[in-house]
């Protein structure tokens, strides 16, 4: 009986040892300002959820291009549609660190108007069209405020965030799993700042941080950028919290920026071959995801996912200017030669990308089933 256990015992680690080995898991917290409904907010988020070997932890939302509780409703709808209510949704900041709504809009006599507000926007109803031809989605008459919870064209969702404010979720997440996860951080990071001045460790203790922001010197004839190339709308909403996340010893920060974003726009035969699919989420895609624009967030996402996306970068220190000054928000950034002898530190600025291969991963993503979650849905 023993001679016979053991040669069944290692028959069996025999055929184990010759199975192909399963692919690891990959954890990811996004943190993100999800307007919608559809967008660049919700189809990067989307890109991850529908990657077969991510784990997203759990989405944080924070005030961007819009409000956050607004945000959050759009998300949590957007989870129903594509059938992954298992992630949890935590609520994180409505307001910059220190950049206030009012002071921005006094400041607009002295410096003039920048492109793109987000939740403090209030510009006409319109659909403005930039010299490359993209088409903006169109903006309110009127914005609504923080505390405002206006119809949703996609309907109301019936999941609700959890209880845990975000920024103590993300802490809490990666001290579960230490030098596992990646931040996705494509809103401004308001929340990020606040987890990494609560707690030291939390930046160490990731496995990086992949960021939506910043700007370098876009080739383009779009005015938002040609006229101001240091502009960018995230680090512009709340420079003080991308200047402590810039700060932080994180063990890798890859930063798509506005270079390399407006090399990557949505096209018409995108919409068309993700449509052409049955899958929930393409379906939500083609309900709601029609204007052609610029791919932000959803490029960082399959960067991370895809790192041979990211045909050129460049290894640089950056930091934001905190000055308040008619500069205020705007990139900056230093070689080793003359960097400054205070603590700022090396990024991986993404300049320019295989749009063929990004272009396939995305649709794919898109296109595809829903990843069947380990737990059952929230409700």
């Amino acid at each position: 009986m023993r001679r016979m256990l053991s040669t069944v015992l290692v028959t069996a680690l025999a055929v184990a040892a010759s199975l192909p080995a399963a692919a690891a898991s990959r954890r990811v917290l996004i943190d993100q300002d999800g307007s919608g409904p559809g967008g660049s907010n919700m189809m990067s988020m989307m890109a991850l959820l529908q990657a077969p070997d991510v784990e997203v932890l759990g989405i944080s939302i924070v005030t961007g291009n819009g409000w956050r509780d607004d945000e959050a409703r759009h998300t949590l709808r957007m989870l129903e549609r594509i059938g992954r209510g298992d992630v949890p949704v935590a609520l994180g900041a409505v307001f910059p660190l220190v950049r206030t709504q009012e002071e921005t809009r006094i400041g607009t006599a002295l410096i003039g108007q920048v492109g793109w507000l987000g939740a403090w926007g209030q510009k006409p109803a319109s659909i403005k069209t930039t010299p490359a031809g993209l088409v903006e989605p169109p903006r309110p008459a009127v914005m609504p405020g923080p505390w405002d919870t206006p119809p949703l064209p996609e309907g109301e969702p019936q999941l609700q965030p959890i209880a845990e404010d975000a920024v103590h979720f993300m802490i809490r997440q990666v001290h579960a799993h230490p030098h596992e996860v990646t931040i996705y951080a494509a809103g401004p990071l308001t929340d990020i700042a606040l987890a990494v001045s609560i707690d030291p460790r939390f930046a160490e203790l990731t496995s990086g941080i992949v960021i939506m922001g910043g700007s370098l010197n876009p080739h383009t004839d779009d005015p938002e950028f040609s006229s101001s190339p240091r502009h960018e709308f995230n680090f512009w909403f709340d420079p003080e919290a991308a200047h402590i996340v810039l700060r932080a010893h994180w063990p890798r920060v890859d930063l798509t920026t506005v270079d390399v974003s407006i090399k990557a726009m949505y096209t018409g035969e995108m919409v068309a071959a993700i449509s052409r699919s049955t899958n929930p989420a393409a379906r939500y895609i083609a309900e709601y995801s029609a204007e052609r624009y610029y791919l932000w967030d959803e490029l960082a996402a399959c960067a991370w996912l895809d790192p041979a996306i990211i045909t050129k970068e460049r290894v640089i220190y950056m930091d934001v200017d905190i000055s308040h000054g008619p500069s205020y928000g705007n990139t900056l950034t230093w070689t080793d030669e003359v960097r400054p002898e205070i603590a700022v530190r090396q990024v991986h600025a993404q300049l320019d990308v295989d749009l063929p291969r990004f272009t396939h991963q995305f649709v794919e993503l898109m296109s595809a089933p829903p990843v069947r979650p380990s737990v059952p849905a929230r409700h």
